[in-house]
């Protein structure tokens, strides 16, 4: 029977551990510069400005059209 319990602690610390890593990651390790979800990619580089055009245009009257 303690070997179950065993089992489940062991569980149960690596599903802590896999998510205070992500919890880390997401806000306090600053050498990658990338958002939370960790893949390294364009997360960084979005444009904001480009966005904002996008948006105003699509927000435009008469652009369902």
């Amino acid at each position: 029977m303690w070997i179950q319990y065993l089992i489940i602690a062991l569980l149960f610390a690596g599903a802590a551990f896999y998510i205070g890593r992500i919890f880390w990651r997401a806000f306090f390790d600053k050498t990658q510069a990338s958002c939370a979800k960790g893949c390294g990619g364009a997360c960084s580089t979005i444009d904001v400005d480009r966005l904002q055009r996008t948006i105003e245009l699509a927000a435009a009257p008469g652009a369902g059209k």
